[in-house]
């Protein structure tokens, strides 16, 4: 059996963004977004999705950077349509007008991992019945916390009390949040008092996301680094990529080097629509640059 050093899992999702730049269709999906990163770092990737087979196209991307894909087509893809009325990444809206449905423990049950970065849109889509099963695979789990406080409600994401948080953090390695998923969960706008919180609530090391940079809790210090893009254009997926990014160095890094490459890929990211496409050499050049 193929083993992989990461491996993402999430619905795919076409995403029509709607901004001050105008309206645009763009490939989406968290394990999309990871993918791209994982394999421009030469790390064995595997991606488990869910999509319409008109979407292939994505698989076939995917397939083409050396990433293995498992997915499993459905009726419809998940479509999703993404407002931004300001600036500001935090401020945006979501309409969901399709869902590709959930992913069932089967679709796992044969992985071998070293981490498991899930990335689902809303509830419903990765349930505790598939952590627990990449549990019992003995895979480090890296969870963005949006796919589970954010619900569909006449066609809108909105935020929700989230029933089985006491059971899912416990088996988390590394959650993210963004600043206002982390108020949603613990009450504070404070990021370094909604970060000690949230590791009390059982996740090892908490990754949170704001507009100007990222924060890392490890349970004994904060790590901390800016985003610097030289224009923001890609807002969309700017969590996707950074838990992606913060998840593959920590392979191989500590909390702080993981940090500071998760801000510089998040901020190339970001100068450009859809997935994270530079280099690793354009990544350390960035670093050099900015964050010495």
């Amino acid at each position: 059996m193929k083993s992989y050093d990461v491996t993402f899992i999430g619905n795919y999702t076409k995403d029509t963004i709607i901004d001050q730049s105008g309206e645009r269709v763009v490939d989406g999906g968290a394990f999309n977004y990871g993918a791209n990163v994982a394999a421009r770092f030469d790390l064995r990737t595997c991606a488990v999705t869910r999509l319409a087979a008109e979407d292939i196209h994505v698989v076939k991307s995917l397939e083409a950077l050396g990433i293995d894909v498992f997915p499993e087509y459905t009726r419809e893809s998940t479509r999703l349509r993404l407002v931004y009325p300001s600036n500001n990444p935090d401020e945006r809206r979501i309409f969901v007008d399709a869902s590709a449905g959930s992913f069932h423990p089967e679709q796992v049950a044969d992985l071998r991992t070293k981490t498991a970065v899930v990335g689902a849109s809303f509830r419903g889509e990765v349930g505790l019945d598939v952590l627990q099963a990449l549990e019992q695979r003995k895979a480090m789990i890296a969870l963005d916390v949006q796919g589970y406080v954010r619900s569909v409600m006449d066609g809108l994401l909105v935020a929700e009390p989230w029933p089985e948080r006491e059971e899912v953090l416990p088996l988390v390695q590394f959650l993210k949040a963004d600043i206002a998923e982390a108020e949603i969960l613990t009450g504070s706008r404070d990021l370094r008092e909604a970060a000690r919180m949230l590791f009390g609530m059982g996740s090892r090391e908490i990754v949170l996301t704001h507009r100007d940079g990222v924060l890392v809790y490890d349970g004994r210090q904060f790590h901390e680094a800016g985003f610097f893009p030289r224009e923001l254009i890609g807002r969309s997926g700017r969590g996707d990529t950074c838990i992606a990014a913060y998840a593959c160095r920590r392979l191989t890094s500590d909390p702080a080097e993981a940090t500071i490459w998760a801000a510089a890929v998040t901020s190339l990211k970001m100068e450009g629509n859809g997935p994270f496409r530079s280099s690793p050499k354009e990544v350390e050049e960035l670093i050099r640059r900015k964050y010495s």
